[in-house]
């Protein structure tokens, strides 16, 4: 997957949500944000990780440091400004290369804020277009990317999502993902990892790839989604508890 063609087009698709909606809009799925708030975090966002990367950051950046971290107030000058955060975090992997940066999971390469970028926008594309009642379209093979990337930052976090001895399967319905459609989680003694395995859970759910990241990431209900679940939903219960980023 070419992530950063993905990046490009996925801020474009959330700006132009963005534009055709009442800046006042409340986002359900974000409590207490409107759709202007949610555009700005979007856009400040990436040029807060295009910050991180040019200044070879080892540690957080404060979002208040950001440079020109407020949009423009003119709506065609906001949405410049939201495509041209996108290309600066692409522009600022490409100048530092390989370089390790600061990053949520420790020191990486600068390119690892591409793919958190690209995933973090297209989210919020989702919490948009739930919003104003539009169809959040997104590619099988986006989607499914989306969710190994989530559950790489989840599996990392400092409270484990599952408890031991545990474990979760998602398959993907999806034609054409072979092994990229399906995700395996378990916590063994070793602590908390993940597979593209296909194997069973405690819980199991079953759906397209892009309802399976919208309940993975808590934007959509497994019943509203219309999702197959198998075995002990606490499980699933507990694990979104527990994935609250």
């Amino acid at each position: 997957m070419d992530f950063r063609a993905a990046l490009l087009a996925q801020t474009r698709d959330f700006g132009e949500l963005i534009r055709s909606a009442d800046p006042s809009t409340p986002v359900p799925t974000c409590p207490d944000w409107t759709m202007r708030q949610l555009f700005r975090h979007v856009g400040r966002g990436n040029r807060w990780a295009a910050q991180i990367i040019a200044d070879r950051r080892t540690e957080p950046l404060d979002p208040r440091e950001v440079r020109e971290g407020k949009p423009p107030d003119d709506q065609d000058a906001a949405i410049e400004w939201l495509n041209k955060g996108a290309q600066l975090v692409i522009d600022a992997v490409d100048r530092v290369g390989q370089s390790r940066v600061w990053t949520f999971l420790g020191p990486k390469p600068a390119g690892w804020w591409i793919r958190r970028r690209l995933h973090e926008v297209t989210v919020h594309t989702a919490d948009a277009a739930l919003a104003v009642g539009s169809a959040f379209d997104l590619s099988p093979e986006l989607a499914a990317d989306a969710i190994s990337e989530w559950i790489e930052l989840m599996a990392a976090q400092g409270t484990p999502p599952l408890d031991v001895g545990q474990s979760m399967h998602l398959h993907a319905t999806d034609d054409g993902l072979g092994p990229t459609g399906e995700w395996t989680i378990l916590h063994d003694e070793d602590g908390v990892w993940w597979s593209h395995e296909h194997g069973k859970g405690e819980v199991a759910l079953r759906g397209s790839a892009a309802d399976l990241l919208l309940a993975i990431t808590r934007r959509r209900t497994t019943a509203e989604l219309g999702l197959e679940m198998f075995g002990d939903d606490a499980v699933w219960d507990r694990w979104l508890e527990r994935t609250q980023f």
